[in-house]
This record gives C-alpha cells, sequence and structure tokens, in this order.
C-alpha cells in the first residue's frame, strides 16, 4: 500500500477521534478534549488533503469518510452506550464492503 493510502487510512481513524472527542467536549466547553478535537481534526483534513492529491477524490473521501464512520459507530456500541444491534452491525458491515470495493475498483 503506497504512503497516500496510509496516510488515508490514518487521517479516517483521526476522524474517529475528533468525533470521539467531540463527544466528549460537552460542546467544546470541557479544555482537553476541544483541544484534541481540534488537533485530531485539523490532522485528519491535513491527511485527507494530501490523500487527494494522490488517490482520486472520490475514492479517497469515500474510503475517508467510511473508515471515520465504522470507527465511530464502533466506538459509540463500544464505550457510549449505542445501541448494538444486528441490524446496525449489518449496516457497518456494507459500509466496509464499499470501502473495500473502492479500494479495490481504484
Amino acid at each position: 500500500m503506497g504512503l497516500a493510502w496510509v496516510v488515508l487510512v490514518v487521517s479516517g481513524v483521526l476522524e474517529t477521534v475528533w468525533a470521539g472527542a467531540l463527544a466528549a467536549s460537552g460542546t467544546l466547553h470541557r479544555l482537553w478534549p476541544s483541544l484534541l478535537f481540534v488537533l485530531a481534526l485539523a490532522a485528519s483534513m491535513a491527511g485527507l488533503s494530501y490523500a487527494v492529491s494522490h488517490i482520486p477524490l472520490g475514492t479517497a473521501y469515500g474510503v475517508w469518510v467510511g473508515i471515520g464512520a465504522i470507527g465511530t459507530a464502533a466506538y459509540g456500541m463500544a464505550a457510549l452506550g449505542d445501541p448494538l444491534t444486528a441490524a446496525r452491525v449489518l449496516c457497518l458491515l456494507l459500509i466496509v464492503a464499499g470501502v473495500v470495493g473502492l479500494k479495490l475498483l481504484h
């Protein structure tokens, strides 16, 4: 996997980090989660920006959003008490299939 893909995957994971930090920030009223939110958001966007200079925009953005959505949903279910149902897991697996498809068809 090329550097652009590694950066893209890390940026997608950082999307999960900033989403989790945003939830923990209390609408940006808690200092440390708010700071983590801003830093992770900036790093995630910078990585996405780098990736789209090497990977087609639609592919890069779809993969980035997919990783972030899957990671954020999994975090919500594992740590925040979001519902864990077969239907939700199936929907997440469909997102995984889409992300894998975008990578394979790149």
